[in-house]
């Protein structure tokens, strides 16, 4: 139960129109009142003046308070609507400050959420991918998960977890039953249907991870076969210098944009060829340490081009797209075909293909109902959890035994559970609420 009242500035630095300072914890009233000489009613707005300690008028504020538990927090809540001048934001916090409150720390609105059982921890997280989203993609994506969406499916897999575990517990608590549903093929079906659902809410959270954090898109290939004028055509302006003269892009060009309702970080790179330019080597270089680096990799061909094998080098794991470039010379029209496109930078034709190429390499939804915002622990803990019940599936295959089975279980219900926050330790919470800005 937390006692100290905690005041922050809700709005960003900067002048604005309207700033705000919130409030939070038992003596939110109690300090409106001091400062205003009126206690708020709850979800009554009111018109007020702000009185520094002489009794002079700091500013008149719009006063709003929202009584505990049925506040963003859980406690009693007050916010100030001031105008938006930093020089009086700093005068009524520094009166607040006077009169007993504490200056929040970053993220603790949402951490004080956490405790008192407003958000679990997937959805505090939320918030602040929210706030961050760079497209409206990512946008959506963390309403959903500030909405449940990615907690209720976490939630249900643990459930399912515990089930089965006690399912388990009863067989080994029970041995001389006329069945033996260790051995029967249930426990073993219901494992495999787990590992499976396991494995397709992790494909989704790397691509909620993708959407909150952006990609790294390297764009290779040997020289002129494209790659500069791509970049161009994608960025809408003349990022690259584009020439007939092999070799002109010699360092990693980098730009930021939208793809497929992503932030995309594009690197042109230097022609992957041998040669003895030094210059052209140390660009080479460079392109090959993107391509270990990137998230997708953009290999762009010329459409006449018969090679079918990508560079050298390629990293392991790293989804790729072939890029068939320069169509308008070759009188050959825009089409697409899994993972490989057919385009015009200088036309324009098959740009949209390539952001469905995209999307499907990536496994987002195309009409985003299926999106949620996600993060590496989120990613990890899946991962985790899938572990232990990999470990419990071999060894009863392997022993028909469900003596380690149940442990393995519990085990992956832990794992699981972190996500949400049912199972999380004070440094885990330290860490993620230290990231949010303050006033949320």
């Amino acid at each position: 139960m937390t006692t100290a009242t905690i005041c922050a500035i809700a709005t960003p630095p900067g002048r604005g129109g309207v700033g705000i300072i919130r409030l939070s914890g038992p003596a939110s009233f109690d300090l409106a009142e001091t400062l205003t000489g009126f206690r708020p009613r709850p979800r009554q707005p009111s018109l007020r003046n702000v009185k520094d300690h002489d009794g002079s008028v700091i500013d008149s504020a719009l006063i709003l308070g929202f009584a505990g538990p049925a506040s963003f927090t859980g406690e009693d809540v007050v916010e100030f609507q001031t105008h938006g001048s930093p020089v009086v934001l700093e005068m009524i916090m520094t009166r607040l400050v006077d009169a007993g409150a504490r200056r929040a720390r970053p993220g603790e609105f949402s951490e004080r959420a956490f405790l008192n059982d407003r958000l679990d921890l997937a959805q505090a997280e939320a918030i602040a991918d929210l706030i961050a989203a760079g497209t409206e993609h990512a946008a959506r994506a963390a309403t959903r998960s500030l909405e449940g969406v990615f907690s209720d499916r976490v939630n249900d897999l643990v459930e399912q977890l515990i089930k089965l575990r006690i399912h388990v517990e009863a067989a080994l608590d029970f041995p001389d039953e006329d069945v033996d549903f260790l051995v029967d093929g249930q426990v073993e079906q219901r494992l495999v249907e787990l590992t499976g659902q396991l494995d397709h809410l992790l494909e989704q959270a790397r691509a909620g991870r993708l959407l909150t954090d952006g990609i790294r898109v390297a764009i290779i290939g040997k020289p002129n076969a494209g790659k500069s004028s791509l970049l161009n055509a994608l960025t809408q302006r003349d990022t690259a210098i584009v020439t007939d003269v092999p070799g002109t892009t010699r360092d990693v060009l980098r730009e930021t944009v939208v793809l497929a309702g992503l932030p995309v970080t594009l690197a042109d790179t230097a022609g992957l060829r041998h040669t003895d330019d030094r210059i052209e080597i140390e660009g080479v270089r460079r392109a090959e340490r993107e391509m270990q680096q990137a998230d997708l990799l953009f290999w762009v061909v010329e459409a006449n081009e018969t090679e079918s094998r990508p560079p050298p080098g390629m990293p392991e794991g790293v989804p790729m797209i072939r890029i068939n470039s320069k169509i308008d010379l070759f009188d050959l029209p825009a089409r697409r075909d899994n993972r490989e496109v057919s385009l015009s930078a200088k036309t324009g034709a098959g740009l949209e293909l390539l952001q469905e190429a995209v999307r499907e390499c990536l496994n987002l939804q195309t009409d985003h109902q299926g999106d949620f915002s996600a993060r590496q622990r989120h990613i990890d803990a899946i991962d985790h959890a899938r572990q232990p019940l990999q470990r419990g599936l071999a060894e009863l295959r392997a022993t028909g035994s469900g003596e380690l089975l149940a442990e393995e279980l519990k085990t992956a219900a832990d794992q699981l559970a972190e996500i949400t926050g049912k199972i999380s330790s004070d440094e885990l919470l330290g860490r993620i609420f230290s990231s949010f800005c303050i006033g949320k």
